[in-house]
């Protein structure tokens, strides 16, 4: 069992370096049917996932499409419409190189199969001479039919995979969006960002000391990580574009496990100037911390926020650690349940859509986990450590160690399905990582 700093999994940030490419990749070419037939079009194309508060909505459109999706409403239990888990077959045409490699991965975190398209639900058919041209069909219908320019050729195949899954899975593309992680070797440790998928991976620090916990500042390019380089732990402020850093927190004793507000105004750290890790919250210009939670000798880790920045969820370890809730102005602390998970709880992180919790559970060995944000029925998904959410609450990057080793890779999980991939261009000893958002 890893000590209380090396549980630290932060709340992820949103940064993306990307957003010229994203937004300007895609031209139109016969563009998407206009006005009601568009929005017609797109229903008829879509299978994705539906909150309980549309339900009525949801049983008004399967009503006039003659197919309603299957969604159970529940308080404590998590739920997840048959469509949303169903693996969904692709079949790409005319593609080639880096573009087919590209479109193939980025579908196949969403939950995507590719087989040939007499055996699958859509069918992508195209070409990337010169640029990326696609078109999205499922069977007869026309999706859409795009145009991809003023972008790196790996840009545009991002930018069709964006469009594939908007209409295939209901979801917003996570394709430019970028992590930070934990790279160990050699008795230390240095962070490291990349592109969601590997590509770029770049050390952003060169210390040779122990790290830990990085976590990005929502919509900006910078960092917070903890670090021992000066002779003490303390927490770092990184500008990834610059390169200037600052100590951030230098309290007595040790400072670590920060996470920003989704807001970008508040920052939650564990310090331990009473001689216990205790929970405090500071502002962003790094002011005096205020005490949020203490309780006599119990131990405060990892810190998250809810999405509306009211709420953090944080790890208490009063006997064996629990998941417990607190309001961002102190007060008394809640325990969440976990029905059907024991073990010792660590790593947890709010989805961004506010409905589930990712954790991490140590019995026989490491399970990511997930549970309704107020508490109740949780279920264990796959082998693992280390759980943060994309910006579309629906993938998971996570960590897992290497059989027969001490070296951990990154890896992604597509929560509906259950289906998992690794992050093939990070290479080394990766933890603890982080997704901007």
């Amino acid at each position: 069992m890893r000590n209380v700093s090396a549980q630290i999994l932060e709340m992820t940030r949103r940064f993306n370096p990307h957003a010229k490419d994203g937004k300007d990749a895609r031209d139109t070419k016969d563009a998407k049917p206009r006005g009601s037939a568009r929005l017609l079009s797109l229903r008829l194309c879509r299978e994705g996932r539906f909150s309980l508060r549309h339900a009525a909505y949801i049983v008004a459109v399967a009503v006039l499409l003659f197919a309603c999706p299957a969604v159970q409403a529940a308080d404590d239990t998590i739920s997840i419409d048959r469509e949303a888990k169903k693996i969904i077959q692709v079949s790409l045409t005319g593609f080639s190189g880096e573009v087919e490699k590209v479109v193939r991965f980025d579908l196949e975190v969403l939950g995507m199969e590719i087989s040939d398209p007499g055996k699958s639900d859509y069918q992508v058919i195209g070409n990337n001479a010169g640029q990326v041209e696609g078109r999205l069909m499922k069977g007869d219908h026309l999706c859409f039919n795009n145009r991809y320019q003023n972008a790196s050729t790996r840009g545009q195949a991002h930018a069709l995979a964006q469009d594939i899954v908007k209409v295939i899975r209901g979801t917003p593309g996570i394709f430019f969006s970028r992590i930070v992680y934990k790279d160990e070797h050699e008795g230390s440790a240095e962070i490291g960002v990349a592109d969601f998928d590997g590509y770029g991976a770049t050390l952003v620090t060169h210390d040779h000391a122990l790290v830990d916990g990085p976590c990005w500042f929502p919509g900006q390019n910078k960092i917070l990580y903890s670090s021992w380089r000066n002779g003490a732990i303390q927490i770092f402020e990184q500008n990834l574009g610059t390169g200037d850093r600052k100590v951030f927190a230098a309290n007595p004793g040790a400072n670590y496990s920060p996470a920003v507000s989704p807001d970008g105004r508040k920052v939650a750290l564990v310090l331990n100037m009473r001689g216990n890790p205790d929970l405090y919250v500071c502002d962003t210009d790094g002011g005096k911390p205020k005490l949020i939670f203490q309780q006599g000798k119990d131990e405060c880790s990892s810190p998250c926020w809810s999405p509306d920045s009211r709420e953090i969820c944080f790890v208490l370890r009063s006997g064996k650690p629990a998941l417990y809730k607190i309001s961002a102005d102190g007060g008394k602390a809640s325990r969440i349940s976990t029905a059907g998970v024991g073990g010792n709880l660590t790593e947890p992180d709010w989805s961004p859509d506010g409905k589930t919790i990712a954790f991490t559970t140590l019995g026989a060995s490491f399970s990511v986990c997930i549970v309704p944000a107020q508490g109740g029925a949780a279920s264990v998904l796959v082998e693992g450590e280390d759980p943060c959410w994309a910006p579309n609450s629906r993938t998971v990057l996570f960590t897992r160690r290497i059989s027969n080793s001490n070296q951990h890779k990154l890896l992604l999980l597509d929560v509906p399905t259950k289906r998992v991939k690794d992050v093939p261009q990070i290479l080394g000893n990766c933890s603890q990582p982080a997704w901007a958002r």
